[in-house]
């Protein structure tokens, strides 16, 4: 890996996007989806973590209000489990907090212990549970959420530092 970054997503992104959403969902989002969610720029925010031009994972957000939801968030099957998720939310939740949200929220399946765990690491709690919330399967969902941004900043940067700096040493070591 040589030039990480996080960018904005683009239509040019999609083909790639649309790889990593298949290998990660059940019910892939469709490329309309992302198509309409990129022209709506008030509301949707889209970004995505490249290595040169090769997109490793994307996250997509919305600001409703003074809340952030987190809509989607994937990491290319190869380079999962090396802080690039982590990376990700943390950007996420920064721009979101910049752009005036003060609580942020999500939904996730209950059997994605994997993905709870990370949740819970920026400071999302499990408030309920939305039945039969995935239509691919019928399983339900958890809603997590942040109550205050503010008082979790600090901790949401710093965790974003520690997983890029892992990244780039581990990078490094290769």
């Amino acid at each position: 890996m040589s030039e990480l970054g996080i960018y904005r997503m683009k239509l040019s992104d999609l083909d790639e996007v649309l790889d990593i959403e298949e290998e990660s969902f059940s019910l892939p989002w469709s490329k309309w989806m992302f198509e309409r969610e990129l022209e709506e720029k008030e509301r949707s925010h889209f970004f995505v973590m490249k290595d040169g031009s090769r997109v490793l994972g994307y996250i997509g957000f919305w600001i409703v209000f003074d809340e952030v939801h987190i809509v989607t968030i994937a990491v290319r099957k190869d380079f999962r489990h090396k802080g690039i998720g982590t990376i990700l939310m943390a950007s996420a939740l920064i721009s979101a907090y910049e752009m005036g949200a003060q609580r942020a929220t999500l939904e996730v399946r209950i059997t994605n212990t994997n993905a709870q765990r990370m949740y819970e690491k920026f400071g999302f709690e499990i408030v309920s549970v939305r039945r039969k919330f995935y239509t691919d399967t019928g399983e339900d969902a958890y809603v997590m959420y942040i109550y205050d941004l503010e008082e979790k900043i600090m901790e949401i940067r710093a965790l974003g530092k520690k997983a890029e700096e892992k990244l780039l040493d581990s990078n490094n070591a290769c």
